[in-house]
């Protein structure tokens, strides 16, 4: 299937349902398929993303992944009251990506055109990016700070691994590159090697944990996941804001997806969406399943923690410290190729280009 084609697919969506609702205040695609010619393919394993700009002040729960078309699209919920500021719009690194270049599907008002305008003129100026940067660090620590230990164990393990990986986005970031979910790691190392930092990878699968586990043992853990998700998705009735993740529609990302990434050689790669698939799993089974069920499914959960180092309730806190200490050496990284990108726009090329 083709990007074109797809988001063909989705804009139909918009136009047929979401728009129809009186809270819609226009759409725009966003996620990994920004930016691609309408001729790229799409892969089996990936979604089309549109988020729904709303009128609400708290938007309704994420729709999340669905088949329209034959497309698997993925619908999340924005308020305009989050994209009303183009400052706070170019300072958020999960929000001006999207309006780096044209992605606007419908726009009743004008106000998305105004703003994508806005950004997409600023987006590469040394500043913004660097605002951005510091904005997927912050998110970092913030996060890391308020780890709850007594959190049940598929909660502490989501609360230290999401923000453990935002250490790739800060990177991504820096490089102009999308900040993508599943394929962070992926995208991480390529811009490493790209900027002669490859030396820093390394680093960052050991904070994740996985800088020597084999393909054969991840492979391993895939298998357990599968068991784990195909029960998962059988049982689940709470609405969780990732619960459309977890689904016989989405199984082939989250399954498939991760076989294709082991055999194509990126084992280490394929571990983070490994675990954080594990621990939603759990977080279902935990609401919607049989007691005597979920604990059958804990000694695989706790084999691939195990696995990355994790032994006890304590070990989430020094992994915790590790990602912390680890922050001026990755800053330093995101500094140099900050200075390397030609890309980003200089303070001194802006104002040169002001008096032309």
């Amino acid at each position: 299937m083709k990007v074109g084609s797809a988001r063909t697919a989705a804009a139909k969506w918009v136009m047929h349902h979401a728009s129809l609702e009186a809270y819609f205040h226009g759409a725009y695609f966003s996620g990994s398929t920004v930016g691609l010619p309408d001729d790229a393919e799409l892969s089996a394993a990936s979604d089309i993303d549109v988020v729904i700009v709303t009128t609400h002040a708290e938007p309704p729960l994420k729709l999340g992944k669905f088949i329209y078309d034959g497309i698997l699209v993925e619908a999340t919920y924005l308020s305009w009251n989050e994209l009303a500021s183009v400052d706070g719009v170019l300072a958020s690194y999960h929000l001006a990506g999207s309006f780096r270049v044209d992605s606007i599907i419908a726009d009743p008002t004008g106000q998305l055109r105004r703003l994508q305008t806005q950004v997409s003129r600023h987006f590469a100026e040394r500043v913004w990016v660097r605002r951005r940067c510091e904005n997927a660090r912050q998110k970092i620590e913030n996060a890391l700070q308020a780890i709850d230990t007594s959190a049940p164990l598929h909660d502490l393990v989501t609360s230290w691994l999401f923000p453990t990986g935002v250490t790739t986005h800060v990177l991504l970031v820096a490089a102009l590159r999308n900040p993508t979910v599943r394929l962070r790691y992926l995208a991480a190392r390529d811009v490493l090697t790209e900027y002669g930092h490859a030396d820093l990878y390394p680093d960052l699968l050991k904070l994740l944990g996985c800088a020597y586990l084999t393909p054969k043992r991840i492979e391993h853990h895939l298998a357990k996941l599968a068991l784990v998700y195909d029960a998962a998705a059988s049982a689940a009735k709470t609405p969780f804001f990732f619960s459309t993740d977890i689904t016989a529609t989405t199984r082939p990302i989250a399954i498939d997806g991760s076989r294709e990434l082991i055999r194509a050689g990126n084992h280490r790669e394929a571990v983070f969406w490994i675990v954080a698939t594990f621990a939603r799993c759990h977080k279902i089974l935990a609401a919607d399943a049989p007691p005597d069920l979920h604990r059958s499914f804990t000694p695989d959960f706790e084999a691939i923690i195990a696995d990355l180092g994790i032994t006890s309730t304590d070990s989430f806190i020094r992994r915790a410290e590790d990602v912390m200490q680890f922050l001026p050496k990755l800053w330093e990284t995101t500094e140099a190729i900050l200075f390397a990108n030609s890309g980003i726009e200089s303070e001194l090329r802006i104002s040169n280009a002001k008096k032309t």
